[in-house]
């Protein structure tokens, strides 16, 4: 049924007069009356009588009205809802991120985000993981991309992107290429602080392994990635820490990456929510954009 029809046959029929259509939907009378001629035909029933200048509807054309109406006021909708989806996507996107891809990972998916979407803003709110998930547990932040899972139950974790943890030390400290996990318990480690998600992933592989945390000769705790990329410069030990986080200084020799030969050590990043909030559109829509794009890989 021809949706140009229905809205003549609405107008004809509010305003009782083929007239007054013609003059509300600037068309000639005569193209009124073929309209509803042709559905008259196409419903094989009369929907006006004519006495003189006088129309009055029919049972078909009531029938036919309150079913009318319904139609193209949902047809309405449906354009409404396309023209919001058509609108640019704007507004300020608020992300909690742990110390790894937030700072190593968000400048290169926002740059990519915003070549789509230029008129969103970000603001990356950095802790370490606990304290995003902590944050998005007391609705702080509505989203966060954390580096292990710590929570209850009322969130999501969503996997987007695998990492990978490296051995990494100053090229004077090992002259060895590779060693085995039990060589590498035997030299001075750095940690990050409890509640870092990559301290974490690394503790959980270790008691994976049988390595307890307390058989480690740790020498030295620092509150973030860059203060252990300086003390494994220095000498005052080995780290393991993500690729992604020194890939500048594996690049120009200022790190030295170690090879273990009896273990590969991998992670994931994940995308948090809180299972109770629901989030607005910009949100939803860099969600499915992080989802559906490949980030660094290999």
């Amino acid at each position: 049924m021809d949706l140009h029809h229905l809205k003549i046959f609405v107008s004809v029929y509010k305003n009782k007069s083929f007239s007054k259509a013609s003059e509300q939907l600037y068309l000639t009378q005569p193209t009124i009356s073929d309209h509803i001629k042709s559905l008259e035909e196409e419903l094989e029933c009369k929907l006006f009588d004519r006495l003189g200048r006088t129309i009055i509807p029919t049972k078909e054309a009531d029938f036919l009205y309150s079913h009318a109406i319904l139609i193209l006021e949902k047809v309405d909708l449906l354009k409404e809802s396309f023209t919001q989806f058509k609108k640019e996507v704007s507004g300020e996107l608020i992300v909690g991120a742990s110390t790894i891809p937030g700072t190593y990972l968000m400048p290169i998916i926002i740059s990519d985000f915003k070549k789509k979407y230029p008129s969103v803003t970000f603001k990356i709110i950095i802790g370490d993981s606990k304290e995003i998930v902590d944050k998005i547990s007391n609705h702080e932040l509505l989203v966060g991309i954390v580096g292990a899972k710590v929570g209850n139950s009322n969130l999501s974790f969503v996997p987007f992107m695998d990492d990978e943890l490296i051995v990494v030390a100053s090229p004077d400290m090992i002259r060895e290429d590779k060693i085995t996990l039990r060589e590498l318990i035997e030299f001075p480690l750095i940690f990050r602080e409890i509640g870092s998600g990559t301290r974490k992933e690394v503790e959980d592989i270790l008691e994976s392994k049988g390595i307890s945390t307390e058989k480690l000769k740790i020498s030295g705790i620092f509150g973030s990635t860059d203060a252990v990329k300086q003390a494994v410069k220095n000498g005052l030990g080995i780290s393991i820490l993500s690729k992604l986080s020194v890939l500048d200084e594996l690049k120009f020799g200022i790190l030295k990456e170690i090879a273990i030969s009896d273990i590969q050590m991998k992670r994931k990043f994940y995308l948090v929510t809180h299972n109770k909030r629901s989030l607005p559109l910009v949100y939803n829509i860099f969600l499915d954009y992080i989802k559906a794009h490949h980030f660094l890989s290999e």
